[in-house]
């Protein structure tokens, strides 16, 4: 009853959760707001440690991903899917056949794609059971890892940003803690090389760190100590939630701008890096890129229009200043009143056709 109690209180279309024994598949997707079309989210697979960390997770990264969508001018809605278990060790093709029937009976209301510990392999084996999934190789005619996209975003917005706080016109010189090495952080690691940034680099994975140093001469800071450096930017590309009560205290930056899904651990955090004069770049925003380019595959994929709209991540970004400034909001507010405004409009023009 605590978990239905949870779900009522969120703006939640449908919360539908799915278990298999065959498999052993455990899922929940959630679908948070069609107005702009059917949602489209990716499915990550984690080993939450209760069921309720799982059903909180899906339903902040689907309201994301309305958000995202909204933001970016893409014609969908927000979804998500989960599935608990360590894909290391229990991902199989099984589990991912269930969540691809699993996706099926929702008849389209949600599209899947990868997200952390899913890739675009196992979207081929999801696909075996479903025909709404993106995020597919170039060989099947899909637009392959999204992490490119996604990272030249970043790239795009990141300038807007740093012309906004420093007045510079390039990135050249930049200073840049990237935490996250992933789908995302290691190509926006090799961007920012190309710009001639200065680059510190985090990761779980010492490996990863390294081939970062030996590739583009970045410096390596502990996963633990990467709150504490002192630079121009810090860019969150692994989980969300990092940025709260305690990190902020620990910042030394102008400015946060990254990839990961859902960075403010509360919404309210978003008006304290205002307060402390830390321009925070809303991650669904500046994150867009990996949307863009699995909705431009749904239209049949141009990796050119794809990288075209993720370079248009530097006029949102500006819209988004644009707005901070005028109604005198943090920015995480601005991006939400434009994303909101967009999906009204669509709701006032829906009800006139009814």
């Amino acid at each position: 009853m605590e978990i239905f109690k949870s779900i009522g209180r969120s703006e939640h279309e449908q919360v539908v959760f799915y278990s298999d024994k065959v498999s052993g598949l455990r899922s929940i997707i959630a679908i948070h707001d069609t107005t702009l079309g059917p949602a489209i989210g990716g499915v990550r697979m984690l080993p939450y440690i209760t069921e309720d960390e799982a059903l909180e997770d899906v339903l902040k990264l689907s309201k994301s991903m309305t958000y995202k969508a909204a933001a970016a001018g893409i014609n969908l809605g927000g979804g998500q899917g989960v599935i608990i278990g360590d894909s290391e060790k229990d991902k199989n093709e099984l589990i991912l056949r269930a969540f691809g029937r699993f996706v099926e009976s929702l008849n389209g209301r949600y599209i899947t794609a990868e997200d952390v510990g899913t890739t675009v392999e196992d979207m081929e084996i999801v696909r075996y059971e479903t025909r709404y999934v993106c995020g597919l190789s170039h060989a099947l005619g899909g637009s392959g890892d999204p992490g490119p996209v996604t990272a030249l975003g970043v790239k795009s917005g990141l300038l807007a940003c740093v012309q906004e706080i420093s007045g510079k016109n390039s990135l050249r010189g930049t200073s840049i803690i990237i935490q996250g090495l992933g789908h995302v952080g290691m190509y926006l690691a090799e961007l920012l090389s190309a710009e001639k940034c200065r680059l510190f680099v985090s990761d779980i994975i010492p490996e990863k760190t390294e081939i970062a140093k030996q590739r583009f001469g970045a410096e390596i800071v502990k996963p633990d100590e990467v709150y504490d450096v002192c630079a121009d930017v810090f860019s969150p590309n692994a989980l969300g939630g990092i940025i709260n009560d305690k990190t902020i205290e620990r910042l030394k930056v102008k400015i946060v701008a990254g990839a990961a899904n859902n960075q403010l651990e509360k919404e309210r955090h978003g008006g304290i890096l205002h307060k402390k004069k830390i321009f925070y770049a809303p991650d669904f925003v500046i994150g867009a890129g990996g949307m863009i380019n699995v909705a431009n595959e749904l239209e049949g994929f141009s990796q050119e229009r794809a990288l075209k709209k993720a370079g248009g991540i530097y006029d949102l970004m500006k819209k988004v200043i644009e707005i901070s400034k005028k109604e005198d909001l943090p920015p995480s507010e601005a991006a939400n009143l434009m994303a909101e405004a967009r999906i009204a409009q669509v709701k006032r023009l829906k009800q006139r056709h009814v």
